[in-house]
């Protein structure tokens, strides 16, 4: 943790939660404004405590080809992609968004999962491949812009260069005098961008950027964002009770790269139309508990998985089964009902 960067934001209203064993800003005291800014305006949120891996050694992308659900051969230095963990079975372990550099592939991971992932990814690396990992998360600092604005923000910094970019591509800058990583993406379905940059560096940056005009967002509204869009998560909608297909990732798999861990259960889901349930939004009329089933009449037909409360009423994350319906299914969770509906993260076809 970067104490200064930490000063800054607690003079700027920060209340802090301990997220993955790191110290985040959960809320600056401003949700309205920060939601207002994400959506029409610029606003920045530290990701920090997401996790970050490089992976080196001359086999980095033929294993990273070969251990998720993406196409890891058509990558050229500065581009990227997000890509999927999967089990042998093909259930998720993680999202992930890679970013290719000239001799490295950096993995920015969700903030629960970076030890996992490397120890995950260790089981693979036989004696003679030519591969290493190392855990990076604590001595870089990641924030993300969100917001139509960014492009504006960004121009104002005098970065015309990273604007208007294919998701995830990435140039490395010099800030005021601040090497940083600028990768298209906010991490979400608003558009944005993400900024890695050196722990020590990261006050430096944050200042920079907020004095430009990004209004802080704490933890708090990002979850509120993450479930208003349909961004699943570990421990929640990214479970070994799931496949890729099923939690509307659809846009990370490549159907034509070949073998990789899990790929024959998800081509064969695929080939033979076997999704048997899918993620969705559902609103609620009353409040619920996450892992309590949907009910069509007397008929389980799927599991409430997240829930966030908004002033336009109860909104959760769900898995629905597929023979049940979608959008403008209504159901019973709990002692209410709950109406289905389509969120802009999530995608059911083929994209790659």
């Amino acid at each position: 943790m970067n104490q200064e960067l930490r000063n800054l934001q607690a003079a700027a209203g920060a209340v802090f939660v301990e997220v993955a064993g790191t110290s985040v800003p959960s809320s600056f005291g401003n949700e309205a404004a920060a939601l207002q800014a994400a959506q029409t305006g610029v606003a920045v949120c530290d990701r920090s405590h997401w996790g970050r891996i490089l992976v080196s050694g001359d086999d980095r992308i033929r294993f990273l080809h070969n251990q998720t659900t993406n196409d890891f051969n058509r990558l050229q230095p500065g581009q990227g992609c997000d890509t999927v963990f999967v089990t042998s079975t093909g259930r998720t372990v993680d999202l992930v968004t890679a970013y290719a550099l000239e001799d490295v592939v950096l993995l920015l991971t969700s903030p629960n999962r970076r030890k996992y992932l490397i120890e995950w990814m260790d089981r693979f690396i036989f004696f003679a491949d030519k591969v290493d990992l190392k855990d990076i998360t604590d001595t870089t600092a990641a924030f993300s812009l969100l917001g139509n604005e960014s492009d504006a923000l960004l121009q104002k910094l005098g970065l015309d260069e990273a604007i208007a970019q294919p998701h995830a591509t990435h140039h490395l800058v010099n800030l005021a005098g601040i090497e940083t990583r600028i990768a298209t993406g906010s991490g979400l379905a608003t558009p944005g961008y993400t900024l890695i940059v050196n722990a020590e560096q990261s006050a430096v940056l944050w200042q920079q950027l907020t004095e430009a005009g990004a209004v802080p967002l704490g933890e708090q509204t990002w979850e509120r964002l993450r479930i208003e869009q349909g961004r699943p998560m570990p421990d929640s909608e990214l479970t070994e009770d799931y496949n890729p297909l099923e939690a509307g990732l659809w846009r990370t798999i490549s159907f034509s790269k070949g073998c990789y861990i899990g790929q024959e259960t998800i081509a064969r889901l695929d080939t033979y139309k076997g999704v048997k349930q899918q993620l969705w939004g559902v609103r609620l009329s009353q409040s619920a508990t996450p892992g309590e089933p949907l009910l069509l009449g007397e008929e389980k037909v799927g599991k409430l998985t997240s829930l966030i409360e908004t002033e336009q009423g109860l909104l959760g994350l769900a898995y629905v089964r597929t023979k049940a319906g979608g959008a403008g299914l209504t159901v019973n969770v709990g002692v209410g009902t709950g109406e289905v509906v389509d969120l802009p993260f999530l995608t059911r076809d083929r994209t790659i």
